[in-house]
């Protein structure tokens, strides 16, 4: 039943994604997250200082110019034209970030501490800097210095990378390579079938990135996409760091993009006059043993599901990030609790528009992408319920239930 209290979406949108190295490596960090917080606000058609907060993920902050403190979504709510009274908040929780911002926004309305705000998250791999560590204090004065790539061996030094721990899941659960290939040709031929119907012009704004020579090039799919992907040339790929079945081909790659949602108590849209796209839900975390992230997703759609008073049947659509093609798979084995029928039709319900292996993983912007997705799919099929998850560095996971009415 509605309620002048239910945390409503207003607005939503993000850039295409961007490949390793392509179209949106030179886009200054700041700015990147401020192109779809200016959209947002831009398609709502209210004035800027109506937002009372932002709530921004962010994980890698050596791509700023600022890489010390650099008070990212600050900065970027300011380059928006936000005014400097909105207050914002810049976190790390990993993948799990622009998912989490939403539920931190709606927490905040429900404590009565806000009405409005913009939550989601950007992500800029390709600015990622080399590191030199250890020259401070050491007096250094000749000789080579060794620099340190923080994006090789993706994940936490003192800890496996997570190829490696989701590998070893996968494995654990009976997954084979021949699983995860099939898994991840399915999300490129979804992905291709959703963008040729147009799904993707709901969320995508076309992005005109300047060109050495001549007019810009206008942006309007997301890069990570391979048209031409097949089993023969997936079966091809060699495994990445010793592990059984994780290739680049059934894995995300390093992207760029930036994502924001605009939220709002009912209340808050009646007066403004605005139109209710969806319903915030219910939202939920968990946290499980560093080791076993593809776990992580399955536990938080459990969790959702009762802190909803919902059932698996009541959803029309879901999706599970392909943080790797297990990801999903194993989630789902936990999500079914045993019972076969029931993988079955979360299988079959699962990711119909493709996910990170071809939409691409811009890691701290990725939550905010699936729940609109999930919004903008459930507007196209006429209503209902939708869930999302996805998993975060060292087995942290949230998920997200949404409605529209």
């Amino acid at each position: 039943m509605a309620s002048d209290k239910d945390v409503v979406i207003v607005a939503a949108a993000r850039t295409p994604f961007g490949r390793f190295g392509g179209s949106l490596r030179d886009i200054d960090y700041y700015e990147l997250g401020a192109i779809p917080m200016r959209e947002v606000v831009k398609r709502a058609g209210v004035k800027a200082n109506v937002i009372n907060e932002v709530f921004w993920g962010v994980g890698d902050t050596s791509a700023c110019r600022d890489p010390y403190t650099p008070v990212a979504a600050r900065q970027s709510l300011i380059r928006a034209g936000l005014p400097h009274e909105t207050v914002s908040i810049s976190f790390d929780m990993a993948c799990v970030s622009a998912m989490h911002a939403v539920k931190l926004a709606a927490m905040e309305m429900a404590a009565g501490e806000i009405e409005v705000a913009i939550a989601g998250g950007a992500t800029s791999f390709g600015q990622s800097p080399m590191v030199v560590r250890g020259l401070r204090f050491n007096g250094f004065r000749m000789g080579d210095v060794k620099m340190e790539d923080p994006l090789y061996a993706l994940g936490y030094k003192d800890f496996n990378p997570v190829s490696v721990d989701s590998d070893n899941v996968a494995h654990e659960y009976g997954f084979t390579r021949k699983d995860l290939d099939e898994w991840a040709l399915r999300s490129h031929q979804n992905y291709g079938k959703a963008w040729n119907a147009g799904k993707f012009k709901d969320e995508i704004m076309p992005l005109p990135i300047p060109q050495p020579k001549g007019d810009p090039k206008v942006l309007d799919i997301d890069e990570q996409y391979r048209p031409d992907t097949s089993i023969e040339g997936l079966t091809k790929l060699k495994s990445v760091y010793n592990t059984r079945m994780i290739t680049a081909g059934n894995a995300p790659g390093l992207n760029d993009g930036a994502t924001a949602i605009l939220l709002m108590t009912r209340k808050r849209a009646k007066e403004l006059g605005l139109k209710v796209l969806g319903v915030v839900v219910a939202s939920t975390s968990i946290a499980i043993n560093a080791s076993r992230m593809p776990e992580g997703p399955g536990y938080a759609m459990l969790k959702a599901l009762q802190k909803a008073n919902l059932t698996w049947d009541d959803m029309a659509y879901m999706e599970i990030n392909e943080a790797f093609a297990c990801v999903p798979l194993v989630s789902m084995k936990v999500a079914a609790e045993g019972d076969d029928k029931k993988y079955k039709t979360l299988f079959d319900k699962m990711n119909p528009n493709g996910s990170a292996i071809a939409i691409g993983h811009p890691n701290t912007a990725s939550g905010a992408r699936i729940i609109m997705n999930l919004m903008y799919e459930l507007r196209r099929r006429g209503g209902g319920y939708a869930m999302g998850s996805l998993c975060g560095g060292l087995a942290q996971a949230d998920a997200c239930i949404v409605k529209v009415e």
